[in-house]
């Protein structure tokens, strides 16, 4: 009788060391972490301008398992379908043009956001934990900052664009600090994203004052000349127009300077032979050019003909220039 029951005891040895096994394995078997990722949009970045850009995206990781476990993540940003030469040098393309930009986790863009599966990157991924609730689950959003730099007048105005999918966007994550290593996260995950911006077509202006300085009388014609400094995005066509100043002069060889009631008329001209009247009628009396995204140096050239001297004293007109592209 007693063989019996021994015999019974040691059969059932084996059950309890197989549920103590599954009891140990369950845990990892139910983890599960998911990834997603909003789009990184700079939007409209006037590169004439020659200033950096920022933008960010919200990266959020989610996962579930067992009650107050601590799951271990790492999460890679790879080049993207734009490529770059490192983490902190990616670029949007649109054919084989390219607008510069980087990835960091930090907003002052001085740590850079890399992969582990990007070596060139020069750049680790971003690792953090995630502690489980009581009811086994929990989740963590990670600000991804991007900066498009300055120093680039010279890009076309396009829409430029980088996919980020696969690998380029991806968590490895395990029962495991991440402060382990990322290599030890054995489980992944991926999600799809895009980071875009847009270059629009654009002009602005500087202007500086004509001035024919001094002079007795209008017996004999005075010349005088100044300079505006357009710019325009690289390869925007663009027309520069004079308007006919504060009397509304329809030409622009007969505006009007004025003090009261008397006037001293004088043009403008687009050549220096004072022969090309400087106006605003589009496709006629305008300067033509083609911007090249730096500032460009155009010359107004001016003539007060001989006239009737009227009284002494300063004479003045306001032209308002405009730029059509």
């Amino acid at each position: 009788m007693s063989v019996r029951r021994f015999f019974r005891r040691c059969l059932a040895l084996p059950a309890i060391a197989v549920l103590a096994l599954l009891s140990i394995e369950a845990p990892a078997a139910a983890q599960s972490c998911s990834l997603s990722i909003t789009p990184l949009a700079f939007g409209d970045i006037d590169v004439t301008a020659n200033a950096q850009v920022d933008a960010s995206a919200t990266a959020t990781v989610s996962c579930t398992g067992l009650a107050f476990s601590t799951v271990g993540v790492c999460l890679d940003l790879g080049p993207g379908s734009g490529g770059g030469t490192s983490a902190a040098n990616r670029f949007m393309l649109n054919g084989a043009d390219q607008l510069r930009y980087g990835l960091f986790s930090d907003a002052s863009a001085g740590s850079p956001w890399g992969s582990g599966a990007w070596p060139g990157g020069s750049a680790s991924p971003v690792g953090f934990n995630i502690v489980l609730s009581a009811g086994g689950s929990g989740s963590r959003s990670q600000t991804i900052f991007g900066r498009v730099y300055s120093g680039q007048a010279t890009v076309a105005p396009l829409s430029y664009s980088s996919s980020f999918t696969g690998t380029d966007a991806r968590i490895r994550y395990g029962l495991l600090s991440f402060l382990l290593g990322c290599n030890l996260l054995t489980n992944s995950q991926t999600t799809s994203f895009a980071v875009t911006a847009n270059v629009p077509a654009t002009c602005r202006v500087t202007t500086n004052n004509l001035s024919f300085g001094s002079f007795g009388v209008l017996s004999a014609q005075h010349d005088a000349s100044t300079t505006l400094a357009p710019t325009c995005t690289n390869g925007t066509s663009y027309q520069i127009g004079l308007d006919g100043g504060l009397s509304g002069a329809t030409n622009p060889t007969l505006r009007r300077m004025t003090k009261g009631a008397e006037i001293v008329t004088y043009g403008l001209y687009r050549n220096a032979a004072r022969t090309q009247a400087f106006g605003q009628t589009l496709g006629s009396d305008t300067l033509s050019a083609t911007g090249n995204g730096v500032a460009q140096t155009a010359t107004v050239y001016g003539r007060v003909p001989v006239q009737a001297t009227p009284s002494p004293g300063l004479y003045s007109d306001t032209i308002v220039v405009s730029v059509t592209y």
